[in-house]
């Protein structure tokens, strides 16, 4: 059966919505707005009690001293420029430029590091405040929702810090030496990505290392590619990239205390401070240890392993460079470049020895399922998503389940356990795929699109 569906590009903007649910939003968008200080104040008292970096200091240095990352404050003001005319985004962009050039010289000059970062910083904030007290209507709505943005990305990366300062000191022992066993079913990855960077030599390891670091980068461009037509057409997608970054930093953390992990490089490599079960990695893959147990470690080392979130970030990057906001293909330079972005960082979490081969999968199987929850809300909570979002939960357990204490068995029997625990991964993407992607196609028409489905 064909079913053909033309849109009318002007239907969704003279739809209404149902009763109630604007009263709603607004509730649920005032008390996330009202956690947000009090998260910031929890953890500030958190990491005074503890003597380490809050996020409230963190954020007043981004504002009057060096900023921690040269990166993401500019990557949450160009974010919240989507919002805003082209004119307004080249005084804005100019200002901050302005800002950071005063910074960043009076820090050379009184002899401390260069850095930059203050100027989008400050810009944002008077962005917001000028929306808020002097714009109306829909400019108003559209600068303050994407300053909104800009601003939680900048914040996420705040409270990331301090969260793991929490897993070391909520959980002093890591789980290594059963994950390093479950590995063994995928062929230890780590170790032979690990080996082959170092043979491909320092412009690769450069590539790999800009990549890595610089996910925000790719998370912002194709962000301001799906946001390109809030301004002009007055409307925003139901569903894009940010969203799913967002939720998934706030859900994925979780698991670090769940089932904390420190990876190759620390727990069997050169930087475990001593505590290392041996200088390993990359060149020799441990012996199966049949009597794996939880093994203390330093108070340094982030438990961040599993799941792995570098990829489930590059991951939601490539799936949201496949098609563009309003169903229409994406074009060639977005899909080459999320795919570039995936297996570049998917190389580097392997390569420099800071995941096992599981995480990956874990830190996959959690990106589909958030995407999945997320993924077109237009559609409501029908037995597509449903099985989507309980299934991936349910793979996401057993894994984990797994890796503890199945972990001998799984290296004992690397083949079963590795189809097994791969087996899983690609049926979820399967379903997936046959859920979000397959079936359809975009035919563009003048004046009109017309989305053709195969049902």
């Amino acid at each position: 059966m064909v079913d053909v569906l033309v849109e009318d590009p002007g239907s969704r903007a003279r739809s209404v919505a149902p009763p109630g649910r604007a009263p709603r939003a607004r509730v649920w968008v005032a008390a996330a707005i009202a956690a947000v200080p009090v998260l910031l104040i929890a953890l500030q008292v958190i990491a005074v009690w503890q003597r380490f970096e809050g996020p409230l200091e963190s954020l007043w240095r981004d504002y009057v001293g060096t900023p921690k990352s040269m990166t993401v404050p500019w990557a949450g003001l160009i974010l919240a420029l989507v919002g805003i005319s082209a004119r307004r985004r080249v005084v804005a962009l100019g200002v901050a430029v302005a800002i950071d050039v005063v910074w960043a010289s009076g820090r050379l000059v009184a002899g401390e590091p260069f850095a930059i970062g203050n100027g989008p910083v400050i810009v944002l904030t008077a962005l917001a405040l000028v929306a808020w007290l002097r714009w109306s209507g829909a400019e108003r709505r559209n600068a303050l929702s994407a300053a909104a943005l800009g601003a939680l990305l900048m914040l996420a990366t705040k409270v990331g810090d301090v969260w793991l300062h929490v897993t070391v000191l909520s959980r002093p022992t890591v789980l290594d030496e059963y994950v390093i066993l479950a590995d063994h079913a995928l062929g230890d990855p780590s170790w032979v990505l690990g080996r082959a960077i170092d043979a491909l030599g320092p412009v690769v390891y450069a590539v790999l290392h800009w990549v890595y670091i610089e996910l925000p980068v790719a998370a912002i461009v194709v962000a301001v590619w799906q946001l390109r037509r809030v301004v002009p057409s007055g409307r925003w997608p139901t569903h894009y990239l940010v969203r799913t970054f967002l939720i998934l930093g706030l859900v994925g953390p979780i698991v670090y205390l769940l089932f904390p992990v420190v990876g190759p490089m620390f727990a069997f490599g050169p930087d475990g401070h001593g505590l290392q079960l041996g200088n390993y990695w990359p060149g020799v893959v441990p012996p199966i240890d049949r009597n794996p147990i939880p093994l203390p470690f330093d108070t340094a080392t982030p438990r961040n392993c599993m799941p792995s979130m570098h990829t489930a970030w590059a991951l939601s990057v490539f799936l949201h460079t496949r098609r563009d906001t309003d169903g229409g293909a994406a074009p060639g330079w977005i899909r080459w470049g999320g795919t570039f972005w995936l297996l570049a960082t998917l190389a580097a979490t392997l390569g420099f020895g800071y995941h096992y081969g599981v995480d990956l999968v874990a830190g996959a199987v959690l990106c589909l399922t958030v995407e999945s929850a997320l993924r077109a809300p237009e559609q409501g909570w029908g037995w597509g998503r449903i099985r989507l979002v309980v299934g991936g939960v349910m793979v996401l357990a057993v894994l984990l389940l797994s890796y503890r204490y199945l972990a001998v068995l799984m290296a004992e029997y690397p083949v079963l356990a590795g189809t097994v625990v791969l087996g899983l991964l690609a049926g979820l993407a399967s379903v997936f795929h046959a859920t979000w992607f397959a079936g359809g196609r975009v035919v563009q028409q003048p004046g009109r699109e017309v989305l053709s489905a195969l049902r």
